[in-house]
């Protein structure tokens, strides 16, 4: 019985494994103190290259109007920014929001003045090899990969600030 049992485990197992790489899409995520993967993403209102903010510091928050702990972090990583625009800080918030008209809606309503831009095919959260929503990156000047956050940040937290800054 042992023997029977084994060699199932282990077709289970390799069944599983090439079902579940089947499933990434994207290039190879980012590791930190890599270069970022650079990028381009046209809406229907702007194109934002990653190459064009070279020189400051990105905060790269990949989001949604439907996610909960997207809407959530939003007015903190606008306060962050107000704060830190003057020492380089940029966030760039790329929103995977299919419905042009709810996305439009959230950024009048809630007063998003960031750098923002929409990605309906989710190309660039490939990239990242990003699939939960928020997730953040933090790009340093030179374009390399300092740091990620999974999940809603308060973005006004002074750890926060104070490693923004340093960098």
């Amino acid at each position: 019985m042992r023997r029977i049992a084994h060699p199932a485990c282990a077709v289970a197992v390799c069944i599983s494994f090439l079902a579940l790489s089947g499933c990434y899409s994207g290039s190879r995520p980012p590791r930190i103190g890599s270069n970022a993967p650079d990028f381009t993403v046209q809406d229907s209102d702007r194109t934002v290259a990653l190459n064009q903010l070279r020189g400051q510091v990105v905060v790269l928050n990949f989001w949604a109007t439907w996610c909960p702990p997207c809407v959530e972090e939003m007015p903190s990583l606008v306060e962050m920014q107000r704060r830190m625009k003057a020492k380089g800080v940029t966030v760039l918030a790329v929103s995977i929001d299919v419905d042009e008209s709810a996305y439009r809606q959230f950024i009048k309503a809630h007063g998003v003045n960031l750098l923002t831009v929409r990605d309906p095919g989710q190309k660039t959260p490939a990239l990242y090899g990003t699939h939960g929503w928020p997730e953040t990156f933090i790009i340093d000047r030179n374009g390399v990969t300092r740091r990620k956050f999974i999940g809603a940040v308060d973005w006004t937290e002074p750890e926060i600030t104070d490693f923004l800054s340093k960098l």
